[in-house]
């Protein structure tokens, strides 16, 4: 009797496992489609000029407050790991590669996928239970062309100009901590970065971050496009498009720091 219980949870473990990886794959061949399709369909640049101020300037606060912790955190985890190895001499070296690579263009990621996800599941998201998209069928006007694209065009282009904005940030904010915690010359900070840089971690990062913009603006318009029941619909979706870019961030990072590497 107890050996029958067992299978039983685990055949229902597998269901749910199988139920939801099942789900996943529909999702992300569905969002596959939708990106396809943005690229086929007529642009409006002037929409898209709009969506790249409230998706990329308006980010610029959040992202450099974010970089600015980055920063922090990159001197300590460097410090405290190779601190025992190498001199602090090196430390902006190591910070700079960190910074580009790794931590920078996945913590600001993370961070616009907080922001703009949610930003974007919940306008597109509100039209549809607004019937806001229904009406637009009727009027002959293409949802893809006046909603979708724009709002996923700009995740692309913007997000890795705020990479270069936080990079930045992030380079300063290590320094002054190393200067005042760490009594390290300034100098001495900007002058090892030449030791061991690579343009190809530059690339990587632009790279991720254009991939992470735009997993980010994909999750948000697709998970708001397909909203249903009212208000509390709207919030679902933003929670999804939360989840879903922060899982997909993660496993594009890793795909793209072994591809580069």
């Amino acid at each position: 009797m107890e050996s029958i219980t067992i299978k039983k949870a685990f055949d229902n473990i597998a269901v749910i496992f199988g139920s939801a990886a099942r789900e996943s794959f529909e999702q992300l061949g569905s969002m596959s489609l939708m990106l396809f399709n943005v690229f086929r369909v007529k642009q409006h640049f002037n929409i898209i000029i709009e969506q790249f101020m409230q998706i990329g300037i308006a980010s610029l606060p959040i992202v450099l407050l974010a970089s600015t912790f980055t920063g922090f955190i990159s001197t300590w985890f460097v410090k405290y790991l190779a601190g025992d190895v190498v001199t602090l001499n090196y430390l902006g070296m190591m910070v700079l590669k960190v910074v580009l690579s790794e931590l920078g263009p996945t913590l600001i990621g993370l961070v616009l996928a907080g922001r703009i996800g949610a930003k974007v599941a919940a306008e597109v998201g509100t039209m549809r239970v607004n019937e806001q998209i229904d009406a637009m069928v009727c009027l002959s006007l293409d949802p893809m062309s006046y909603i979708i694209a724009p709002r996923i065009l700009a995740g692309f282009v913007m997000t890795p100009a705020l990479f270069i904005f936080g990079s930045l940030a992030a380079v300063i904010s290590a320094q002054v901590l190393a200067t005042v915690a760490l009594q390290l010359h300034a100098f001495t900070f900007y002058n090892s970065m030449h030791f061991m840089f690579r343009m190809d971690d530059i690339y990587m990062g632009l790279l991720k971050s254009f991939v992470f913009g735009g997993i980010t603006s994909l999750c948000g318009c697709y998970f708001g496009y397909f909203t249903s029941g009212g208000a509390v619909g709207v919030g679902a979706s933003t929670r999804k498009a939360v989840m879903a870019a922060s899982i997909l961030i993660l496993i594009a990072n890793l795909i793209i720091s072994q591809l580069m590497m």
